[in-house]
């Protein structure tokens, strides 16, 4: 095996472990969903995935809801946490904006010191030769798991 065959080797864990701040984060978000009867699925996407299999220290959380806007969840998040009296903190909406390759509208909310990022799962047409999203709606979380790319912060793509 040559030096740069080795160079891109990458020890992938094959579970999860969660911190304890994580926990936290996943219960209250669960919680919100059984408080308010809602049948919403939170899937986990992005480079926290990403990191947590890769044994890296994780700094934010991407969330793709299936059935409503990070918008409207976040709102749903800051009503449960009122109802048990602590308070959302860091609410903010991060705007679509396509000239920046903003294609969609995030809303954040910092729950015990960590960002979490809420978007919809969403699917995606393209025009021929381009990169940008031409169309987009409401996805499954396959078809927006079939959008995301799977490549670490060096750029090394992975392959099942």
């Amino acid at each position: 095996m040559s030096t740069t065959q080795q160079h891109l080797l990458v020890q992938v864990r094959d579970n999860i472990q969660l911190s304890d701040i994580d926990k936290r984060i996943f219960e209250r978000l669960l919680a919100t969903l059984r408080h308010l009867n809602l049948p919403t699925q939170l899937c986990v996407a992005g480079g926290w995935v990403r990191d947590m299999l890769l044994g890296k220290e994780c700094y934010d959380i991407d969330i793709a809801l299936d059935n409503m806007m990070g918008t409207e969840f976040v709102d749903k998040v800051r009503e449960y946490l009122l109802s048990i009296g602590e308070d959302a903190q860091g609410v903010c909406v991060i705007e679509c904006n396509p000239d920046q390759s903003l294609h969609m509208e995030t809303a954040r909310i910092r729950l015990f010191d960590m960002w979490i990022d809420f978007v919809n799962l969403r699917n995606e047409e393209y025009a021929e030769n381009s990169r940008t999203p031409s169309k987009q709606s409401f996805g499954t979380p396959e078809e927006d798991a079939y959008r995301r790319d799977l490549t670490e912060k060096e750029g090394n793509v992975f392959r099942a």
